[in-house]
């Protein structure tokens, strides 16, 4: 990067919607970072995803769009692939920041998350109505918001621009979110990683936070009490700050 190159900030957004849900916070940085938002493979503009959506073709293939030492924010879904992109293309990763993510999303025994019933019920919704069910799921990012029903219009017109995603990859990325369990190698990353959480959220309950903080120890977590799994959106103001005093911070 030239010296006057304006460092780089990737934004991956998460299951079900496509980057429009990065519309703010791409406009409060844009002065200062160049800004990238991919659509994942399959989601929003970028109707191009691997046979059967498989794990590791999925991250392959975003991978070739993160530039060199960027800045990889994963929100979700977009989260977990993050966290394998910093594991598997270090020198693309130049610092890792998880937004409402876990490297394990499914709930077991030892680990706090979503309860497999939950992830079942949107599994058989997709079969009958996608529409209808990203817009039940859009209502859940915004649960435990003071102004719920303003933050999913805002959503919905965000991605309104771009074509509903295909249903194989729909289906397939709801699979990665119950399959994967990338415990092990967040444990092992080499990068600095910055977390945001709300205490609100359902679906990535903030009981994971000490986990992570125990798997990875350098791990920076921060906690937004009145935020659900969508801060950016319902406390953008917040968001931001978070990342211009932790991912983004100048050494």
């Amino acid at each position: 990067m030239s010296k006057n190159a304006k460092p780089t900030l990737v934004l991956l957004h998460g299951w079900g919607l496509n980057s429009g849900v990065w519309q703010q916070v791409k406009a409060a940085l844009a002065e200062d970072y160049q800004v990238v938002t991919p659509d994942l493979p399959g989601f929003g503009m970028n109707q191009r995803f691997p046979s059967g959506y498989a794990f590791d073709d999925v991250v392959t293939q975003l991978a070739a769009m993160i530039p060199a030492q960027s800045y990889l924010c994963g929100w979700s879904l977009g989260g977990l692939l993050a966290i394998a992109i910093a594991a598997r293309y270090p020198n693309k990763v130049a610092r890792l920041g998880l937004v409402a993510a876990s490297p394990c999303f499914l709930a077991n025994a030892n680990w706090p998350g979503m309860q497999a019933a939950v992830l079942e019920q949107f599994a058989q919704a997709l079969t009958q109505n996608i529409a209808l069910t990203i817009q039940r799921f859009l209502a859940i990012q915004a649960m435990g918001s003071e102004h719920a029903r303003a933050d999913i219009q805002q959503l919905k017109q965000a991605i309104a621009a771009a074509p509903l995603p295909a249903d194989e990859a729909v289906h397939g990325a709801l699979r990665l979110l119950t399959e994967q369990d990338l415990r092990q190698t967040f444990s092992t990353l080499s990068q600095p990683v910055y977390g945001c959480f709300g205490r609100l959220d359902s679906l990535v309950p903030v009981a994971v936070v000490p986990e992570l903080q125990a798997l990875l120890p350098k791990a920076h977590c921060t906690v937004l009490n009145k935020a659900s799994h969508a801060p950016f959106i319902s406390h953008p103001n917040e968001f931001v700050s978070w990342l211009q005093n932790g991912l983004l911070a100048k050494e």
